[in-house]
């Protein structure tokens, strides 16, 4: 079934004539027209990057190191928010009418999608991954009878690889659900991929192929920027340039620009990916010391991502135990300064921990600490 847009974005939304920043009409000469300070910031340093003015509305440069890096063949093809978070909740406002359409999740998966549904008043649906042995895969056949039934579901959102789960999901199942004659968005959140080592991981290159389909990214993960907080959207231009009429006129601050670029200039990638195989080659060492430990049970999951799912086992029954999963992340982020994430209340993730790898030094303290406490409790 050929996708439509408008059968996807809100009326209102497809009918917005969207707001016209001063920098849209003019950007060089005496600049008159924006209401800045003209006498500068009032900063006590000099920085770069004409702070006294208006950014960029749309960082062109940004875009274009972007889809360099992940070839893609326009800027069309990319928006930027103020971290994936901001992409999340603005796909929903464009495409979800409140207290009426639906999104789509598969539990266990990253917590925002709910958080911004209930904030946009969009009810959820939720079709679980099959969790048996760690598999964390979409349940095709399910997904696709869930959307049948609840044919008001505007947005599917697939993380992979996901959070808590660290698996990508196979390539024909998200190929499965964008080839179906389900008429909404499919977002697949790839917050996580460039520590994938397999043939399973971005699909972002498939923008074009499919324009029912969104791509997130971040700076956050491999690119160690969780600070500037930039979020990457990648899809069909027609879905791009609603999201830029929606947004705000400047999301993107200056100085948060100024560091993407950097980071996405050919040195900058350089280091991305040497700092990426170091967290790799360090993951492959925490796995093989948490199986080590008694207590530990498996690590679950395909380990695609910066962080490892790990079963704590209760001390008379060896089966995966929330009650001291849950006591030894207290006990060691208040007795012995390590602080990981307790899982254990996710579907399919009774008794983990998730463990995000850190620097050699943190690894070593994590894995003697976390050994003391399993003796202690």
């Amino acid at each position: 079934m050929p996708f439509s847009l408008e059968k996807v974005i809100r009326p209102n939304i497809l009918e917005l004539q969207p707001y016209r920043c001063a920098r849209d009409d003019y950007d060089s000469g005496i600049l008159l027209d924006a209401n800045e300070n003209a006498y500068g910031p009032s900063l006590l340093q000099e920085r770069q990057g004409d702070l006294h003015r208006y950014p960029d509305p749309y960082h062109v440069k940004v875009k274009e190191a972007f889809i360099a890096l992940r070839g893609l063949p326009s800027i069309k093809n990319v928006f930027l928010g103020v971290g994936s978070d901001e992409v999340i909740d603005m796909l929903m406002r464009v495409a979800c009418v409140p207290a009426k359409d639906k999104i789509l999740i598969t539990p266990p998966t990253y917590g925002m999608y709910g958080v911004c549904a209930h904030i946009n008043d969009v009810h959820v649906v939720k079709t679980p991954l099959i969790v048996e042995g760690g598999a964390y895969q979409l349940d095709t056949e399910k997904v696709l009878q869930d959307l049948r039934a609840n044919p008001d579901v505007k947005l599917v959102f697939l993380c992979s690889p996901g959070n808590p789960t660290g698996t990508c999901l196979s390539h024909e199942s998200i190929r499965a659900v964008l080839e179906s004659d389900y008429e909404g968005l499919v977002v697949v959140d790839e917050a996580y991929v460039d520590f994938v080592t397999h043939d399973q991981g971005s699909v972002v290159t498939w923008v074009n192929r499919y324009p029912n389909l969104v791509v997130m990214q971040t700076l956050s993960k491999s690119f160690g920027l969780a600070g500037i907080r930039m979020g990457i959207a990648a899809a069909h231009p027609d879905v791009i340039q609603i999201l830029n009429n929606t947004k705000a006129p400047y999301n993107i601050g200056t100085p948060s620009a100024q560091i993407a670029l950097e980071a996405l200039s050919p040195e900058g990638v350089a280091r991305m990916m040497a700092y990426r195989d170091r967290l790799i080659a360090q993951r492959a060492s925490v796995i093989e010391q948490l199986q080590s430990l008694e207590g530990v049970g498996r690590i679950l999951g395909g380990n695609d991502a910066n962080f490892v799912l790990a079963e704590i086992l209760a001390k008379d029954t060896k089966q995966p135990c929330n009650t001291r999963a849950e006591a030894i992340y207290k006990y060691m982020a208040e007795s012995k300064d390590v602080v990981v994430r307790f899982r254990g209340k996710e579907y399919g993730c009774t008794g983990c921990l998730r463990v995000t790898i850190g620097t050699e030094d943190e690894n070593k303290d994590l894995i003697a600490r976390l050994a003391e406490s399993l003796a202690t409790l």
